[in-house]
């Protein structure tokens, strides 16, 4: 369920760049600057689902960690 919130989170950043670019502001300083803040989520998030698939597929019949508080 994570990795899957993860992927729509990542991807809808890279929806505002493809918008970016469409309006043309791109180009502008606060466009390139949009443009690296929204990379920047969309790693983050891609990175949360690369490294949850690692460890499922390091532990696959490991049960997911409980939380403790």
């Amino acid at each position: 369920m994570i990795i899957l919130l993860s992927i729509v989170l990542g991807v809808i950043p890279l929806l505002g760049i493809g918008w970016t670019v469409m309006n043309g502001t791109g180009t502008t300083v606060d466009g390139l600057f949009l443009c690296l803040i929204l990379l920047t989520l969309s790693g983050i998030m891609f990175l949360n689902v690369f490294l949850e698939l690692r460890t499922r597929l390091k532990n696959p019949l490991a049960p997911p960690a409980q939380k403790s508080s």
